[in-house]
């Protein structure tokens, strides 16, 4: 692959041990011919001896030393690959040095991959150590390291994936996107077609850059939007728009789940053709789940199709519903009864929006977060729970690379997607009954109890992950129970709305359950009493 950044220019990987810097540095050099430099070799070869005896002889301010000092003098060359030590670039004079000669890529990857990485490796001194100790040291170097790590420019995750796939990630960023600084970007592959996530502050006013380096013609396009969120940021989003030769038209719907109807729909078309839109025309969904639900089914219609482009702008809607292309609107018989598949083009996430966002929509989205974290992130569910996240910017990549994860397995949603849905099943019965006055969010988190307990009265999981799930919630100010929306005496109203779950199997509902933390699984109909009961401790 070719790539558009300057060959002058220094490529520096950091982050901590087991994320792969060394191998993925060389392989990268290789293929861009450039020359390699490891950090960690180069020091061993300074003091004649490896780092262990470095640390155990000289102790660890004299390699810290040496460390700045190379740092220092790398930045003095140019055209380099640069692996650095875990701890290089904490220091900012460290990480300043390096900036100023180059990107600075931070490769990430969960505390397992770490562990499993690192345990075959020989000359680590700060994890000479047992198991659990080791768990314990990583976790604490890795809070001790976060914010200096979270200040990298660029981020990429290298869980589950192969040096060669790591560095095919890389070229892609130094294509194209190298000049957009601070973001992370995630890769989603689909059976229709490619495309990125891309995190990081500031990333709304970059849009028309990242849209351009994506090969989305410039010419017109629709904005997507309600009254209140385009108040808010449908300027900024039109500026970048036309800086990058784009003719951007603001198209409105109303606000409100209520409005997610067909009827809705046939308004935008009438937008759209005014708007001048073609097959090649962006529609760009600038607002929470609503608004990019019917924006992507509206995409996906018009024209037979057309280029639909992602900026959710609440947290539910990034660590959910902008990934895995589905779409759709409500029928009065229930939600999403109606829609597509929609892949999008990009999907750009700006946690800035979230100096707007009301409170209870935030704590609405962080119930998906921990959803995420109980399904297949152990590291994020445990941040939340005991120190919080490196930051926002953070915290949505960990979520969102679940629901990638999960999508990728299975893009239609036959099989290992329906995880996706614990607490789902009885959160949207529950949400139903309660004739909406519940947000998504809130009942979700009141069906992640349920699911629990479920589970727990099925002796998959313990009593004592039912308490901690739920303190977490009330940690966070989610409701665990749902009495004050829905009485208990309309348990079998919610029945029948689980009856007509879209997810059933013929007339059988599935449920998701979990064993630990991380460790979920799909199980069919548990029993009418075990179903009845879940339902009914929510209720209370």
């Amino acid at each position: 692959m070719t790539t558009n950044y300057p060959s002058t220019k220094n490529i520096t990987l950091t982050g901590f041990m087991g994320t792969g810097k060394s191998t993925v540095g060389a392989l990268l050099a290789q293929r861009l011919g450039r020359e390699f430099i490891d950090m960690d070799t180069q020091i061993e070869s300074h003091f004649g001896k490896p780092i262990p005896q470095i640390f155990a002889e000289d102790g660890e301010p004299a390699f810290r030393v040496a460390e700045a000092q190379l740092c220092a003098q790398l930045a003095q060359r140019q055209n380099l690959v640069i692996s650095s030590g875990g701890g290089a670039l904490v220091n900012p004079q460290n990480r300043h040095a390096l900036a100023q000669s180059g990107i600075v890529i931070c490769l990430t990857a969960t505390i397992d991959e770490i562990l499993q990485r690192v345990a075959a490796m020989e000359n680590r001194p700060l994890l000479n150590l047992s198991n659990e100790e080791r768990r314990t040291r990583v976790r604490n170097l890795l809070y001790e390291r976060r914010h200096a790590y979270a200040a990298i420019g660029h981020q990429a995750d290298t869980t589950g994936r192969t040096p060669e796939e790591i560095v095919d990630d890389l070229l892609e960023t130094l294509a194209g996107d190298c000049e957009v600084a601070g973001m992370t970007r995630i890769k989603v592959q689909s059976p229709t077609n490619d495309y990125h996530i891309c995190i990081g502050e500031g990333l709304l006013a970059q849009t028309g850059t990242l849209l351009r380096n994506r090969n989305i013609r410039p010419g017109s396009a629709a904005i997507v939007t309600n009254a209140i969120i385009g108040a808010h940021y449908a300027d900024v989003l039109l500026k970048s728009l036309r800086e990058a030769g784009f003719e951007p038209t603001v198209c409105t719907v109303p606000e409100g789940e209520e409005h997610k109807t067909l009827a809705t729909i046939a308004t935008l078309y009438d937008q759209f053709i005014e708007a001048g839109m073609d097959r090649h025309s962006p529609a760009i969904a600038l607002g929470g789940g609503v608004i990019g639900d019917m924006t992507g089914f509206a995409a996906a219609s018009y024209l037979r199709g057309c280029p639909f482009v992602q900026i959710p702008t609440s947290l539910l809607a990034m660590v959910d519903a902008s990934v895995g292309g589905k779409t759709g609107v409500d029928l009065p018989q229930g939600k999403n009864l109606v829609g597509a598949f929609k892949q999008p083009e990009v999907v750009i996430i700006d946690p800035d929006v979230f100096e707007t966002l009301p409170p209870a929509e935030f704590r609405a989205g962080l119930a998906e977060t921990i959803k995420h974290g109980i399904i297949d992130a152990p590291d994020l569910f445990d941040q939340i729970e005991a120190y919080g996240p490196t930051s926002l910017a953070h915290m949505v990549a960990d979520a969102v690379r679940v629901k990638v994860r999960v999508v990728q397995e299975d893009p239609y949603e036959q099989g290992r997607r329906m995880v996706l849905n614990f607490g789902h099943t009885i959160g949207h019965a529950i949400e139903q009954a309660s004739a909406y006055k519940l947000r998504h969010g809130e009942a979700v988190a009141i069906g992640m109890v349920a699911a629990t307990r479920l589970s727990a009265n099925l002796e998959l999981c313990s009593p004592q992950l039912l308490q901690r799930i739920e303190k977490l919630l009330q940690r966070v100010d989610l409701p665990t129970r749902a009495g004050d929306y829905v009485s208990s005496s309309e348990i079998e109203q919610i029945m029948q709305y689980m009856a007509q779950d879209k997810k059933r199997a013929g007339k059988t509902l599935r449920f998701v359950i979990v064993r630990e933390i991380g460790d979920v699984d799909i199980i069919d109909d548990p029993g009418a009493e075990i179903v009845q009961d879940a339902v009914q401790y929510v209720l209370a």
